[in-house]
């Protein structure tokens, strides 16, 4: 057991009165589940489910160069961006490794918030204060002054529309407003990490608990059910998104993880990581590196990071992210593998699990793609 004691969202007691298994997750105590992940994760695939996502790290660039300092200091381009929308994009240090994988929301002509991942979220707020050096911004450690709720599945629009006059037909994905949910002034975002609709909810933590047992009530009859890690991460992996520290890590560039269209060298002025990007990509033009795939078992095995992936007697590439998929009923798994063998249909591919080569099937991602 580490020294430091782990921090609590404002939900702590909530979830524990719900019998949550609680779990260290990045320094925080969450719920892992409340009862079966399965039937967690069914819930958000044909009805909805309730996340806490306090422990994400929100960090707000204020000021006149806010947008040209977000530009020389990410990889996208954000002066781009609208008020009132969001972008995936990511921080990478000087040599093009990927720092983490981030969401920025522009609030307001000058006003961003950036959301990292819990576990970098102090290693991006120390990037980008060291590189707001000389300009006229202010980067602000918020993490303290939101609790994030999130609520998907496709019955999460209907839920959320008994709570609020907040225009959620008028909300595109990806593009957040303030509004009312409850009564509780909240930042409402259409975005999500389930591959399902959905939207997250950033509320000041005294207002959370109250939020959450509205949401639950609101839900009842349309089958909402709260929701932990265990199932947010079969989810996402479904959905073929990255998880840091699994597919995205500072040894890979974007154009390593299959994500340099998130760099926009297109955009006005240098920004870090620019010149060794430029290298990244003509590297995978020509030679392409491991590329991401998705592999299926044929049996029931299931695969788990670091396990080696086989076709004939050779290592060829290592898994990244595996987990039984409640969707397929099979064991699917995220794998980095050798150009040659990337190519959905490729034969022959196996993972060695436990020093037996199981066959599995490889296949482009995501897995599972909701009906629009």
């Amino acid at each position: 057991m580490s020294s430091t004691e782990l921090r609590h969202t404002a939900l702590d007691a909530v979830h524990r009165s719900l019998g949550a298994t609680m779990t260290d997750f990045a320094g925080w105590d969450m719920p892992l589940r409340y009862g079966s992940e399965r039937d967690e994760h069914v819930a958000v695939r044909t009805k909805a489910g309730l996340f806490d996502l306090s422990h994400m790290g929100e960090i707000t660039v204020t000021g006149p160069e806010a947008a040209d300092f977000l530009n020389m200091a990410l990889v996208g381009n954000i002066a781009s961006v609208g008020v009132g929308r969001a972008r995936y994009t990511m921080i990478v240090r000087a040599d093009g490794g990927i720092l983490d994988d981030l969401i920025v929301y522009r609030l307001a002509e000058t006003e961003y918030m950036v959301v990292a991942n819990a576990s970098n979220a102090q290693v991006v707020l120390d990037a980008l204060a060291e590189r707001s050096g000389g300009l006229d911004v202010e980067v602000r450690d918020d993490r303290d002054a939101y609790a994030l709720l999130a609520i998907q599945g496709p019955a999460s629009p209907g839920i959320l529309k008994s709570l609020t006059d907040a225009d959620l037909d008028g909300l595109k994905y990806y593009a957040g407003l303030p509004g009312t949910v409850a009564g509780v002034p909240a930042l409402i975002a259409r975005t999500g990490y389930t591959g399902e609709d959905g939207f997250e909810l950033f509320v000041k933590p005294e207002h959370a608990v109250e939020l959450w047992q509205a949401l639950t009530k609101a839900g009842e009859g349309a089958g909402l059910v709260p929701c932990g890690l265990s199932c947010r991460d079969t989810l996402r992996l479904e959905a073929g998104m990255p998880l840091y520290g699994h597919e995205l890590n500072t040894s890979l560039t974007p154009f390593d993880a299959g994500l340099g269209r998130v760099v926009k060298f297109e955009k006005e002025g240098d920004f870090v990581g620019r010149a060794a990007l430029v290298e990244a990509a003509e590297r995978a033009a020509q030679n392409p590196p491991r590329v991401l795939v998705g592999l299926i078992a044929e049996g029931r095995r299931v695969p788990r990071a670091g396990y080696p992936v086989v076709a004939g007697g050779q290592v060829i590439g290592e898994v990244t992210s595996g987990a039984p998929s409640p969707t397929l009923g099979k064991p699917i798994a995220m794998a980095y593998v050798d150009a040659a063998h990337a190519a959905p249909g490729t034969e022959g591919v196996g993972v060695d699990i436990r020093g037996t080569h199981e066959p599995y099937e490889v296949v482009a991602l995501p897995f599972y793609k909701r009906q629009k």
